[in-house]
C-alpha cells in the first residue's frame, strides 16, 4: 500500500502564514490597538511554526499546483532563513514601536503576508507562480514602508518604493510575456528545453526579467530606491527590508536563472557579471560619503548583493554549478546574520529626546557600552570580509567559485571593492573606539540584546565549526540540478 501525500502539503507553511495573518487581522479589527502586543507575539510564533513545518517536511522533492510550486532542499534552506529573518525583525521592533508610539497591529500582519509571498517566490517553478509571490511580498512592503503616516520621510519612502516597484513589476511581466511568446510555456523546465534553440525574443525577455529581479535585490542599475527608502522608512521596517526580502530575492534570481535558462548561459552570465561589478563598485564608493547609518547600510546592502551575484555568475557548467550556488547560499545566510546584528544596534541608538541615526552619535561607544561596541565592531569587520570572521568565508566561497569558472577579472574586482568598502566599516569602528564619548544611549532592550548576541557570536565563532551551514548549503545547491 503506497501512501500518497496530501496535495497541499508542500504549501503548508505558506497556508499557515496566510491563514494566521487573516485570523490576526480579525483579532486586531475587533480588539483595536490594544491587541498589538498579542498580535506581535502570535506572529512570531506563527513564523517559528512555519519554519518547523518546513524542516519537518519529507526530504524528497515535493510539488503541487500542477508543478508550479516545488519544495526541495534549496527551498527548505532559504525558507527557514527568510522566516527566521522575518521573526527577528518583528522581535526587534517590539520595544522600538512602543517607545515611538507607532504600535499598529497591522505591522506584524503585513510582515506575515510579505513572508508568505517570499515562500511562494522561493518555491516558484514557473513564471506565473513567481510573479504571484513577488507581488504578494511587494504589496505588503509598499504599505509597511509608509506605515508611519505622521512622518513625511516615511510616506515619501513608501510612495517612491511603490512607483518604482510598479515600474519594475511591469518590466518583469513584459520579460515574462516575451519568454512565453518565444517558448510557448511558462514553466522553468519547459523554458529550459526551449532555450537550447535560443532566439532574440528569449534574450530580450531575459533582459527585462532580470530588470525586475535586480530591483527586488537592490542591484545596480535598479538600486535607486534603496537609500531613500532605507532612510525614510521606520527603522524596524528598514531592518526587515535589509534582511528577509533579500533572501527571497536571491532565491528567485538563482532558481529562475540556473533552472530555466541553461541553453543561453553566455547571455545571462554577461548580464550577471555586469550587474555584479556595478553593484560592488557602487556599494564600495557611494557609501564613503554617507553620515546617516541607515543610508550607509543601504549602499552596503547593494554591495553585498553584488558579491552574492559573483557566485551566480560562476554557476554555468558541470559540477561547478552546484559549488557556485553553494557559495551564494552561504553568502546570503551569513549576510542575513550580519545585517540583523547591525540593525539590532541601530535600533538601540536612542536618547531621551528620541532616536538618532548619525554615525557620529556612536562616538565613544566603547567606553559607554563596551559589549555592544565590541559585537558591532565584529559584525562590521565581518561585513568588510576580515578573517577569521564569517564574512570572510562568505566572500571566500563566491570568489573561489568565480576563479574556478575562469572569471578572474570579476574575482579581482570583487577583492578590490571589498578592500575599498572596508574603509567605511572601519570608520564606524574608529568613531566608536577613538572619538570622545557622546551622551550614552538608553539601555538596550532584551530582545535586541538577544538578536545581537546570537548574530555576533555566530559571526565571531563561525570558523570553529562551519560544517552545519556548509553541508546544508551543499545539499540545497545540489537539489537544483
Amino acid at each position: 500500500m503506497t501512501y500518497q501525500l496530501p496535495p497541499l502539503l508542500p504549501a503548508l507553511p505558506e497556508l499557515i502564514l496566510a491563514a494566521g495573518a487573516m485570523v490576526l487581522l480579525m483579532l486586531g479589527a475587533f480588539r483595536g490597538e490594544k491587541s498589538t502586543p498579542l498580535v506581535n507575539c502570535l506572529a512570531i510564533i506563527l513564523l517559528v511554526i512555519a519554519a518547523l513545518v518546513v524542516a519537518w517536511m519529507p526530504g524528497d522533492k515535493l510539488s503541487t499546483f500542477g508543478g508550479s510550486f516545488v519544495v526541495d532542499d534549496f527551498a527548505r534552506f532559504l525558507k527557514i532563513l527568510s522566516f527566521a529573518g522575518s521573526a527577528a525583525a518583528i522581535l526587534m521592533s517590539l520595544t522600538f514601536l512602543a517607545a515611538e508610539k507607532q504600535q499598529k497591529f497591522e505591522f506584524a500582519i503585513l510582515i506575515l503576508l510579505a513572508t508568505t509571498g517570499m515562500g511562494m517566490m522561493i518555491s516558484a517553478a514557473d513564471l506565473i507562480a513567481l510573479y504571484l509571490g513577488l507581488e504578494l511580498m511587494s504589496l505588503s512592503l509598499y504599505v509597511v514602508a509608509a506605515s508611519n503616516r505622521d512622518s513625511l520621510r516615511s510616506t515619501e519612502a513608501g510612495l517612491k518604493y511603490f512607483v518604482l516597484g510598479g515600474l519594475s513589476s511591469g518590466m518583469l511581466l513584459y520579460g515574462a510575456s516575451l519568454i512565453y511568446g518565444t517558448t510557448g510555456t511558462v514553466s522553468f523546465s519547459g523554458i529550459a528545453q526551449a532555450s537550447t534553440q535560443g532566439g532574440l525574443g528569449l534574450v530580450f525577455g531575459l533582459v527585462f526579467l532580470f530588470a525586475g529581479f535586480c530591483f527586488k535585490v537592490s542591484a545596480v542599475p535598479f538600486h535607486m530606491w534603496t537609500p531613500d527608502v532605507y532612510e525614510g522608512a521606520p527603522t524596524p521596517v528598514t531592518a526587515f527590508f535589509a534582511a528577509a526580502p533579500k533572501v527571497a530575492g536571491i532565491a528567485m534570481f538563482v532558481r529562475a536563472t540556473v533552472t530555466a535558462f541553461p541553453g543561453i548561459v553566455t547571455e545571462w552570465q554577461q548580464i550577471v557579471v555586469f550587474v555584479s561589478i556595478a553593484s560592488m563598485a557602487l556599494g564600495a564608493f557611494a557609501a564613503i560619503g554617507q553620515r546617516n547609518i541607515k543610508r550607509l547600510m543601504a549602499y552596503s546592502s547593494i554591495g553585498h548583493m553584488g558579491f552574492a551575484l559573483v557566485g551566480l555568475a560562476a554557476a554555468t557548467t558541470g559540477d561547478l554549478r552546484a559549488q557556485a550556488v553553494q557559495g551564494v547560499l552561504v553568502y546570503i545566510a551569513i549576510y542575513l546574520t550580519m545585517t540583523l546584528g547591525v540593525f539590532a544596534c541601530i535600533l538601540s541608538m536612542r536618547r531621551p529626546k528620541g532616536m538618532v541615526e548619525e554615525i557620529s552619535d556612536l562616538a565613544g561607544l566603547a567606553r559607554t557600552k563596551p559589549a555592544m561596541a565590541f559585537l558591532l565592531a565584529m559584525l562590521l569587520f565581518s561585513m568588510a570580509g576580515i578573517p577569521p570572521l564569517a564574512g570572510f568565508f562568505a566572500k571566500f566561497y563566491v570568489f573561489l567559485a568565480a576563479i574556478k569558472a575562469g572569471l578572474f577579472t570579476l574575482a579581482v574586482i570583487g577583492v578590490v571593492t571589498s578592500v575599498i568598502g572596508a574603509y567605511y566599516y572601519l570608520l564606524i569602528v574608529k568613531v566608536m573606539y577613538f572619538d570622545e564619548p557622546a551622551p550614552a544611549f538608553a539601555p538596550m532592550p532584551n530582545e535586541q540584546v538577544a538578536v545581537l548576541a546570537v548574530t555576533g557570536i555566530f559571526n565571531v565563532l563561525f570558523f570553529l565549526y562551519p560544517a552545519p551551514l556548509l553541508d546544508a548549503a551543499t545539499l540545497a545547491a545540489k537539489s537544483l540540478f
